[in-house]
Order: C-alpha cells, then sequence, then structure tokens
C-alpha cells in the first residue's frame, strides 16, 4: 500500500475531514485529525444536511456508518415547502406520497450537523483528533512537512491533506488560484425553541425545510431535531456590501430596521426570525472557486471539500462533495494501481476537477436564477417538472 508506514494529517474536522479519517483507519493508514474547535460541541450550528445516495449516503456505506446513520436522521425533515413572500404554499411535499427509500438515486435523507459529527467522531480510534489545532502554517522539511498551530504546537507528517474550509490555510501550498464572488450574500441566523421563539414559522416549517422566494430574494429555513431552527436570507449585492454598510448584526433594532427595508413588502411573519434570533448574525458573501481551475499534483500534499472547491450552497452539494471527495481519496491513496502517491493524488484531483466542473456550474447557475426576478416561478417549475 502506497500510505504504509506513513503519518497523514488530516486539517479539519468537518464532515469531510472526519469521514475521509475513518475510511483510511479501516484499511490500516495512521492518520491524525487536527481540528481548531475546542470539543465536539463547538460551532455545530448551521442548517440541516441532506445526504446524497451517489456521494454522501456512498462514503458512510463504505465506512460501514449506513446502519448509524439511519438510527440518527430525521425522517420528514427533507420535505420542502416552497412559498412566496407572503408566506403562501405554493409547492408542499407534506402532502406527497413518500416515494424515495435507502438506495434510491433520487433520496435525500436530513441530518443534524451535530448527529453527523457524533457519529463520525465515534467511528474514529481513541486520540485521532487534537482538539484547540488551528492551524497557521507548514513547512517543508526534507520530504515532510511540519504543522504550526496558533497555539504554539507542531507536529510533522508525511501527507497533509487540507480539509480546512474556504479559508483555508493549506491552499496556498497547493494553489495561488482564488475563488470569486458570485453576486450573492447571506445573512445567517439562528432560533432557539423555534416553537416559543417564532410561533408562526414553527408552523408553516412543520418540521422540515422553507424555501421563500420573491423579489429577486430568498429566506431559506431548516428545522433542527433540538427544537432550534436556522436560516439564511440570501440577496444580490456588492462584495463589500456589509463593510460598505452601516448595520451593526449585533444590534436588534438596527438588523429589524434593515430587515424590513431590504425585504420592503414581504409578510410580517418573516419578521420572526430577526426578532427571535441569536445574535450576532452572520454576513457571508459567497464565494466560488474558478470551474476550470487545476494545479500540479503534489506527492504530499492535497485539499478537499471547500478548501478545494468552495462554491454557494444553492445545489445542497457542498457536504456531499467534501464526502465523496474522502471517498475516492482514500481509494486512490489505498490502491495497488499507482506507481507512488503523486500519481494517486493526480488521479484523485483529476477527478475533482472534472466534478467541480458540472456541480460548480449547476450551484451558479442555481445561485443566479433564485435571485431573479423569475426565481420563484423556475423553483415552483423544479418541485413540479410535469406541470
Amino acid at each position: 500500500m502506497l500510505v504504509k508506514d506513513k503519518q497523514i494529517a488530516i486539517i479539519g474536522g468537518g464532515p469531510g475531514g472526519l469521514t475521509l479519517a475513518t475510511l483510511l483507519q479501516k484499511k490500516g493508514v495512521a492518520v491524525t485529525v487536527y481540528e481548531r474547535d475546542s470539543d465536539r460541541t463547538k460551532r455545530i450550528q448551521g442548517g440541516t444536511l441532506d445526504l446524497h445516495t451517489e456521494s454522501g449516503l456512498a462514503a458512510l456505506d463504505k465506512a460501514g456508518l449506513l446502519d448509524a446513520f439511519k438510527a440518527s436522521y430525521r425522517p420528514g425533515a427533507e420535505k420542502v415547502r416552497v412559498v412566496n413572500k407572503q408566506a403562501e404554499i405554493l409547492d408542499d411535499e407534506h402532502t406527497k406520497s413518500e416515494t424515495t427509500h435507502f438506495g434510491d438515486e433520487h433520496h435525500r435523507p436530513e441530518i443534524d450537523r451535530g448527529a453527523l459529527r457524533t457519529l463520525l467522531l465515534d467511528s474514529l480510534q481513541p486520540d485521532t483528533l487534537v482538539w484547540d489545532s488551528h492551524i497557521t502554517s507548514l513547512e517543508s522539511v526534507g520530504k515532510r512537512w511540519k504543522l504550526m498551530f496558533q497555539n504554539g504546537t507542531t507536529a510533522t507528517a508525511d501527507i497533509v491533506i487540507g480539509a480546512d474550509g474556504a479559508n483555508s490555510k493549506i491552499r496556498p501550498f497547493v494553489t495561488p488560484i482564488k475563488p470569486f464572488y458570485s453576486g450573492v450574500t447571506i445573512v445567517e441566523g439562528n432560533v432557539y425553541d423555534s416553537a416559543t421563539n417564532t410561533p408562526r414559522i414553527h408552523a408553516l416549517l412543520k418540521g422540515g425545510k422553507i424555501m421563500a422566494l420573491g423579489d429577486s430574494k430568498t429566506i431559506t429555513i431548516s428545522a433542527k431535531g433540538d427544537g432550534s431552527l436556522d436560516f439564511y436570507a440570501g440577496w444580490k449585492a456588492s462584495a463589500n456590501w456589509a463593510k460598505e454598510g452601516d448595520v451593526d448584526f449585533k444590534d436588534r433594532q438596527q438588523v429589524l430596521a434593515w430587515f424590513k427595508g431590504a425585504y420592503e413588502g414581504w409578510d410580517t411573519i418573516w419578521v420572526e426570525l430577526f426578532e427571535g434570533a441569536s445574535l450576532p448574525l452572520i454576513v457571508r458573501p459567497q464565494y466560488c472557486m474558478p470551474l476550470d481551475q487545476s494545479w500540479e499534483a503534489q506527492s504530499n500534499l492535497t485539499l478537499f471539500g471547500d478548501a478545494a472547491h468552495l462554491m454557494p450552497p444553492y445545489a445542497g452539494e457542498g457536504v456531499n462533495m467534501a464526502m465523496l471527495d474522502a471517498l475516492e481519496l482514500s481509494e486512490c491513496l489505498t490502491s495497488d494501481q499507482f506507481a507512488d502517491t503523486q500519481s494517486a493524488i493526480a488521479h484523485y484531483e483529476k477527478r475533482l476537477f472534472n466534478r467541480f466542473a458540472d456541480v460548480g456550474r449547476e450551484t451558479l447557475d442555481n445561485t443566479d436564477w433564485m435571485h431573479s426576478p423569475e426565481g420563484l416561478e423556475k423553483l415552483v417549475k423544479l418541485f413540479n417538472p410535469a406541470t
């Protein structure tokens, strides 16, 4: 095996990094995951994740974790209500009969981020993950890498794999290519105890998802298993909108004034989100890597997940791409068909480039039309292609 007796360092303990770690450990590979969070309970906010049969679920199946997933996912959480800005329901998956199941290519079961993190962490060998390890830089030392962390510690590895997200510290050591702004900015919020703090939204959500479109703007909402909800308000804006504006997203009154102005004409039900959300809200300009990106493969360094192919969330592919990356990279590194690790990584990266060119294009197309005057009409047709 190419990576026999080699120490692999995975930078980033998100779903992709943890999936790769468990897949490699099952092949007998020595692997350590370095994660910036202080423990497993940090940063588990964010919308629920829908895993796809050919990618996220395929990786879990290969890792022997599909039964654990079935015990942890939330049936019905994937059901979407498409509504207009007046909160009138135009399409309701809650009223449709169940037509998909595990193994079906269209089946996309939902799981909370925290639950997915837990089942992946529990699959790893003890001490695989090193918490409070926010990497700051790498240094080449012979044929190995020295890793330097914000807390002053260091480590060494034979192969480093960057799974450290949009602001990857590893990516500059692989390629100078930078992401470009998609044209859309998101404001993200989380509401605890949605039944109490956003009762009208909670009832409309019905334990699933809401997609509200109008005036070239969107609001997407996901219910979570702990009774909270996560939401994203998206619209076309300049890349520097947050810096150029004067809205303090830690100030409730400023947030409400901004929303009522920006979403003028939308029903008052949506105001609940901004009245009930924990502060501060997070402003996220949406960036995407160039669809034609490529770089020369190295023998001991590569990327996957958002570090490799950052894109907006409007196709639901981010976590699935990362987990498929993990599956394909683990198979390349442990295969006997390659002469050396550089050849194995090159094969993996070529597949990654080709896959991202397609998925990234779909994602950018979705991002554009959803935030257009025709967005709602197109979304309803997408859910009802026969009409």
